[in-house]
């Protein structure tokens, strides 16, 4: 029993250090593109959405996404898939890619803001870290109270008697 009270919120704990990861590894690659200095123009070649939720009368999250094209500066061509860009690039707009070089070509085509980037990210990392306390906290204080109280039931073989208001029980 004392196992879902660790492997919950230790299963909690890990999916959550996975999205921190990857939040800071996109924030990273994203300021990385910004700050190569390399641009080039590219074309917008495809926009859709996807949707999420709308089941048991829950809110639906749409995210708008662009398939984008461009010549990097070696001459290789590079497609690649952002999403949440401007609403306003449509499927045969040019528009400006920040990117950098490397066998596996970062790119972005949202224009530089360093600021929105920080914030955003700094207040993710925030929200995750308030959940990796909380399963922490919680898996911390259950092991306390478990041995405290003696939740995990002790192994005394079911011989241990337990005196309640001057009567003995035995289990």
């Amino acid at each position: 029993m004392d196992v879902i009270f660790y492997a919950v919120p230790g299963l909690i704990l890990a999916v959550v250090l996975f999205v921190a990861y990857r939040v800071l590894r996109r924030s990273l690659q994203i300021r990385s593109a910004w700050n190569s200095g390399l641009t080039a123009e590219g074309r917008c070649l495809r926009v859709f959405t996807t949707m999420h939720g709308g089941g048991n009368d829950t809110s639906v999250h749409t995210t708008l996404h662009h398939v984008y094209e461009f010549t990097a500066r070696d001459g290789r061509t590079i497609r690649f898939e952002e999403e949440d860009g401007p609403a306003t690039n449509l499927e045969g707009d040019f528009v400006t890619i920040h990117y950098a070089e490397g066998q596996n070509v970062v790119a972005t085509a949202k224009p530089p803001q360093r600021g929105r980037l920080a914030a955003s990210t700094v207040g993710i990392l925030a929200f995750l870290g308030v959940a990796v306390v909380f399963c922490v906290g919680f898996m911390v204080t259950y092991h306390q109270m478990s041995e405290e109280f003696d939740f995990g039931g002790g192994d005394d073989g079911g011989t241990s008697t337990i005196v309640v208001e001057g009567v003995t029980m035995t289990p």
